[in-house]
């Protein structure tokens, strides 16, 4: 029996920033917000989704998004992205300066319509019109996240033909446009081997140079980690998590965090994959974030005594 080889190299993309803070209800000032994002980047993380241009109405948590992006302009070698729901999420973010787009439509009608009160293909619509615009503006990148891509809370387990079927959709509207796409298990409840036979079978149907693939997991069954790996040993180059495992979906009961950064942070080093990221001055940062007030976090490594917290054998 051989094992697989792990990849060299694997992006890290922390979301603690917007899928985290939007889970505490009460805002936190920006600079405490500012700090924790610090502490990040001094750990080594170089992508990060810096919050979200939605109505303060909808989401109070992120109505200083813009505020964030101001405060880091001048990180060059910083990717910094933000989740926009419409057209004119998108037109804002470009105004602030923000060169990557983040755009969510669930796999699931049932959650689509609890998440952003549409149809999948309302959203679609929505998708065309950023499209076009990002078209014009020549020099920003999308991704594409495509929720429930495993599981619906309302509608149960996903099928792999389902999360093709949205995503052609998509693809057929972002013509010749680079774009990453990432399959989120919104609730927690995949297995690596559902992760592994969906990789597997949309890589082999959509691959191509113009499209990257990252994984967006949850903790909830204690499936995040080694969701993660399944998903980079079947074609995801990049993984989302956050720090400490801050993080939730409203509109996804009994989901619990994100996969806490610096979990999958040890599981990685213990097969030499490279991700840039200390993960003593990573746990740091983790201990900052698990601080804050109405947070609900998530992490193994953080109950581990710090003098044991090395790289695995």
């Amino acid at each position: 029996m051989s094992l697989l080889s792990p990849p060299e190299r694997v992006d890290i993309v922390e979301v603690a920033p917007r899928d985290g803070f939007q889970s505490i209800r009460d805002p936190l000032p920006t600079d405490e917000k500012i700090r924790c994002i610090q502490r990040l980047i001094d750990a080594g993380i170089t992508r990060m989704e810096i919050g979200s241009f939605v109505s303060p109405r909808a989401i109070p948590q992120m109505a200083d998004t813009d505020q964030l992006v101001a405060a880091f302009a001048d990180r060059a070698a910083m990717r910094f992205s933000a989740l926009v729901p419409n057209l004119r999420g998108a037109e804002l973010a470009l105004a602030k300066g923000v060169r990557e787009l983040v755009f969510v439509v669930s796999v699931s009608e049932s959650h689509n319509q609890g998440n952003v009160r549409r149809s999948v293909a309302e959203s679609l619509e929505d998708l065309a019109r950023i499209v076009a615009l990002l078209k014009q503006e020549g020099n920003a990148c999308l991704r594409l996240d495509l929720g429930t891509s495993f599981d619906c809370p309302y509608e149960g387990t996903i099928a792999w033909h389902q999360v093709d079927d949205v995503l052609t959709r998509a693809r057929d509207l972002c013509g010749d446009l680079h774009l990453e796409v990432a399959l989120c298990d919104t609730t927690g409840r995949a297995t690596p081997y559902q992760v592994a036979n969906h990789f597997s079978r949309l890589v082999e149907r959509h691959a191509g140079p113009r499209l990257k693939w990252a994984f967006h997991g949850h903790d909830t069954y204690g499936m995040g980690v080694a969701n993660a790996l399944f998903a980079i040993h079947h074609g995801a180059t990049t993984l989302d998590a956050a720090c400490a495992g801050l993080g939730g979906c409203p509109f996804a009961p009994g989901a619990t965090g994100n996969t806490a950064t610096e979990d999958l942070v040890y599981a990685l080093n213990g097969g030499d994959v490279d991700t840039g990221i200390d993960l003593a001055r990573l746990l740091e940062a983790a201990d900052a974030i698990a601080a804050l007030p109405g947070g609900q976090t998530a992490s193994h490594l953080r109950q581990v005594p710090r003098g044991r917290v090395t790289s695995p054998p």
